[in-house]
């Protein structure tokens, strides 16, 4: 056994070389150098098994006797090729690995694993032979330990994204498969395991999350005797995936955190994450699609920019409408160019009149798809993808792999940034695909988006899809923003967020205030609470203000400064999810890195038990600051009816780190669908 160990801020990957694949034997916390401890890693090995126990590689092999679903599944002629890989060269620092090895079938394997905030895994397959390789599937294989044995997944569907779903790890194979050409609402691709009832402070867990926007597959094994380990990387349909001679597949880069508890496991993933931004305050915005729709009424919507500056927006983003024949979603959809009928003067006098008030211009485009009753689909049925009888939303799918097609698109979008000051633009992808596999078309995807930013590198761009159906990282290495959900409304939100915050920080978290009245579920709500939900997020307004109250206008911008005061904190600290024992409400924060200073909310979801709501005891603190806890009442904001509420309400209390974290404080009563927000400086 020959062993490496990658470790960096107290966490350590020990990695077994001495297969021909490398082995990790430990992700978590350090256990410090490994100087003659090999023995204790030396695996019993039971009777009425194969001679050589298969190691848990990270590509383990059917040749090898492996008994899970194998890392590696190949074919030639329709015949399988079953790898025995050679013994690895590795080469190594204190941070990363890198491995390659070959089979004498004509395969050459190169992967890396790099131990940063989060720890990324990467497979390379080559077509060493003369012969065509079909590639069924590559993916590495994480082993984790005996002590995982519950799972935390998330699922949905629109309008009710990333939910969570905990389960004990089952025997032999569990699959997570996702068909839908996209991430997807329903099988969100990020897994985490760890002991029996871990929560957000306890338990050693690890997050395993497929970096990819389109199939995907995470298999959890658990194997007959006692191995634990999850497979995790793209779902590749028959054929999809061939190589000539010397070509070279790439798989999807798989990326894990761990922690000790969900919060910090999430923390690592955000900062990794935050990595990829631009450094940049995220802008306030306001976009038009629920305040007008299709409506694009020149005057109209200079009244809503003038209205947006007023309470403060930053950026004023155009929605579905100002393009060829689409005065609904029915038509014109592929007709990239500026509408006379919707914009007889083109874009330039909105532009000017938003940019004038201060505002950034952002613009709403779906380039992956084509309404059949299009000047672009007349001219190239061709250019479809997949079954071109399965709509979806009145639309068909464009194959970008076709390089006429993508250049075609390059050259519209790239005219209309080139000719316009636009500064954002919201990217939708409304529907599945149906009839065809996903890997061609999401690298030309990339590809296309890679163009754009090369040409407009200071254009920055939003990942959309129905809301959050395409929220991973690989996508997020493109863009700077994921719409989580096309739902606004603030009951549901809290949920949706929460869930979204277990792998992506706040800062790409698109999260909007909407009308009174929830367009997708009917509930009314006040704005104190749609603000409070929001605050946290990338922030921004999906409602006509032009219907608003003046009181609500000035409610808005208070909330609006609120944020910018914040947005350092809340875009830049660590996130911390509070464990309750009451169902009946939800509370997190985000905390400084320093811990002088964070800001937690506590949201009463339902009415419950009124004035017996426990203790809210806040986690992540310095235990020997002082810390100022003050209530931060916003306009707007309506408490329960109690006798008596809280003195630290209206009076800022001094308490350290350490009460806070150990008693807490107790909490008013609220009215059901209402949030407090406490603010803590040192």
């Amino acid at each position: 056994m020959h062993l490496l160990r990658l470790h960096r801020d107290g966490v350590a990957v020990v990695v077994d070389t001495s297969h021909g694949i490398p082995a990790i034997v430990h992700w978590g916390p350090d256990p410090g150098p490994l100087d003659g401890i090999e023995p204790l890693l030396d695996r019993g090995h039971p009777p009425g098994t194969l001679d050589m126990e298969p190691a848990a590689t990270l590509v383990p092999t059917a040749g090898s006797g492996w008994p899970g679903r194998p890392g590696i599944e190949v074919s030639r002629g329709g015949v399988p090729v079953f790898p025995r890989f050679a013994e690895a060269t590795c080469t190594a620092t204190a941070t990363d690995v890198r491995f390659e090895s070959h089979d004498p079938a004509g395969l050459g394997l190169v992967g890396t694993l790099d131990l940063g905030e989060a720890l990324e895994i990467s497979l390379e397959l080559t077509n060493e032979s003369a012969d065509d390789l079909v590639v069924h599937g590559l993916a590495p294989v994480i082993a984790l330990p005996s002590t995982a044995t519950e799972v935390l997944r998330f699922d949905g569907r629109w309008c009710h994204e990333f939910h969570p779903r905990r389960m004990p790890w089952p025997a032999g194979t569990h699959l997570l498969e996702n068909r839908r050409g996209r991430t997807s609402h329903d099988t969100v691709p990020v897994v985490f395991t760890g002991p029996a009832g871990f929560d957000e402070s306890t338990g050693v867990v690890h997050g395993i999350h497929v970096a990819w926007s389109g199939n995907h597959d995470v298999v959890l094994d658990r194997l007959a005797d006692g191995r634990r380990v999850v497979r995790a990387g793209e779902l590749l349909v028959p054929g999809e995936v061939v190589l000539g001679p010397g070509e070279t597949y790439h798989a999807p880069r798989v990326v894990g955190a761990v922690g000790i508890g969900l919060t910090q496991c999430s923390q690592r993933f955000h900062t990794h994450v935050r990595a990829l931004l631009p450094d940049r305050p995220r802008p306030v915005l306001l976009n038009t699609w629920e305040a007008v729709y299709f409506d694009h009424d020149l005057d109209r919507l200079r009244a809503l920019a003038d209205r947006a500056a007023q309470v403060g927006v930053e950026r004023f983003v155009l929605d579905d409408g100002w393009f060829g024949g689409r005065r609904d979603d029915t038509a014109g959809l592929g007709d990239w160019w500026v509408s006379p009928a919707a914009h007889p003067d083109g874009l330039e006098p909105l532009i000017s009149h938003v940019t004038g008030l201060g505002m950034e211009f952002g613009i709403w485009v779906e380039p992956e798809m084509v309404n059949p009753d299009s000047d672009l689909h007349r001219a190239h049925p061709d250019w479809v993808l997949g079954d071109a009888a399965v709509l979806g939303r009145n639309q068909l799918v464009l194959d970008l792999g076709i390089e006429e097609c993508r250049a075609h698109l390059f050259g519209r979008l790239d005219r209309l940034l080139a000719d316009h000051d636009i500064a954002f633009v919201k990217w939708d992808m409304n529907r599945d695909l149906a009839g065809a596999g996903s890997h061609r078309q999401t690298r030309a995807l990339y590809r296309l988006l890679d163009d754009l930013r090369a040409a407009h590198p200071s254009v920055e761009i939003e990942s959309c899809a129905s809301g959050g159906g395409r929220a991973d990282l690989e996508i997020l290495r493109r863009t700077c923003r994921i719409w989580t959900s096309d739902c606004n409304d603030p009951v549901e939100r809290q949920t949706i967020q929460r869930g979204f915050s277990h792998f992506l920080p706040p800062v790409v978290m698109g999260a909007h205030i909407g009308p009174p009245r929830a367009h997708t579920t009917g509930r009314t709500s006040r704005l104190a609470f749609r603000a409070a939900t929001a605050l946290f997020g990338h922030l921004g307004i999906e409602w006509n203000l032009l219907d608003a109250s003046d009181r609500h206008l000035d409610a808005l911008a208070a909330w609006i400064d609120l944020h910018k005061r914040l947005r350092p904190l809340l875009h830049g600290g660590d996130v911390v999810r509070l464990d309750r024992s009451d169902p009946d409400g939800v509370a997190h924060g985000v905390v400084s890195a320093d811990r002088s200073e964070a800001v937690f909310a506590y949201s009463q979801l339902t009415a419950g038990l009124p004035g017996l709501a426990p203790p809210l005891v806040l986690r992540d603190l310095d235990p020997d600051r002082a810390y100022r806890v003050e209530h931060l009442a916003m306009p707007g904001e309506v408490l329960g009816l109690g006798l008596h509420q809280p003195a630290w309400l209206t009076s800022p209390t001094e308490a350290t780190g350490r009460f806070l974290t150990t008693v807490g404080l107790e909490l008013p009563v609220l009215f059901p669908e209402s949030a407090l927000l406490l603010h803590l400086t040192s």
